[in-house]
């Protein structure tokens, strides 16, 4: 059965009380993720507040209406807010998580009190990495906000430019976030699933499923696009059911073609599938470093 990493999850299953991490390194797959989420909340009579930053406030209108969310009366009768981190988080002229966290209680008391069945908020997250005063503070900010979402009819998505924010940065804020967005699956059916995500400080392909001669091009072009992603790649084998020969041999061709320091890490593969990998012989290429999956009793 396909399943999904019970932290992660769809955009549009987002629901109050959620407060999730978007991290990301494709502009594209960025504004999908906050256009679904704008939109489903204006459709579900929610209030949405949008801070901009790496991106310009004309420019997030621009691409919201291309996707045809109705922006126009959303902005004209306040249901809809899209303007500047710095007259968000920044708009006391410094940055105070105190602050912000009470600013975003206030504006969930009077989201109800206008009749909207709740707040939606969504930040650009970018403007910490300016030398803001306060700005080192982000992280402090991240954990203390959990609870204003937890505890009320809101829901928040934090985006994070994996071009712009370290790994390490990535990896201490992703973990303040109780959830984290599901990025859209690079291939999906009833027999596998290939979902990128940032998990413990580094980009993963997720496979789930059942890799063979119906589905082993599809994972041959995931990890086409995997050998994009900065590091090593890594492939969590965690929720694999079957893969054959041809699927194993996809995972070394690609660690071959890997240039001098980079490795194809494929991680919790099945022990007999270990033990296979190293009849064949491919546990000898240096670039494929294979661990095998814990067998819990």
């Amino acid at each position: 059965m396909i399943t999904r990493d019970n932290r992660e999850r769809r955009i549009q299953d987002v629901d109050h009380g959620d407060h999730l991490c978007l991290t990301f390194a494709d502009d594209a797959e960025r504004r999908r993720v906050v256009t679904g989420y704008v939109r489903d909340g204006l459709e579900r009579g929610e209030r949405v507040l949008y801070f901009a930053d790496q991106s310009a406030v004309p420019e997030v209108l621009g691409w919201l209406r291309a996707a045809g969310v109705r922006t126009d009366p959303a902005l004209a009768g306040g249901q809809l807010l899209v303007t500047t981190a710095e007259d968000g988080y920044l708009a006391t002229g410094s940055f105070d998580p105190d602050a912000m966290v009470a600013t975003l209680v206030r504006e969930t008391r009077d989201s109800l009190a206008a009749g909207y069945t709740g707040l939606r908020v969504s930040g650009e997250m970018g403007w910490a990495l300016r030398g803001v005063p306060g700005g080192e503070r982000l992280g402090e900010y991240e954990t203390k906000v959990n609870q204003v979402f937890a505890d009320s009819p809101a829901s928040a998505v934090c985006q994070y430019d994996a071009r712009r924010f370290d790994a390490a940065q990535l990896d201490d804020l992703d973990r303040r976030h109780p959830r984290a967005v599901e990025l859209e699956p690079l291939y999906s059916d009833g027999l596998l699933r290939l979902v990128p995500s940032f998990r413990s400080g580094r980009w993963t392909l997720r496979v789930t499923g059942t890799v063979d001669y119906r589905t082993v091009d599809a994972l041959a072009a995931a990890m086409e696009s995997a050998l994009d992603w900065p590091g090593d790649v890594w492939v969590d084998m965690s929720e694999l059911e079957f893969i054959d020969l041809a699927g194993v041999r996809v995972l070394a061709h690609v660690a071959e073609r890997l240039p001098e320091g980079r490795r194809v890490h494929v991680a919790n593969l099945a022990p007999l599938l270990c033990q296979v990998v190293g009849l064949v012989g491919w546990d000898e290429e240096p670039s494929l470093i294979v661990t095998p999956r814990e067998v819990t009793a």
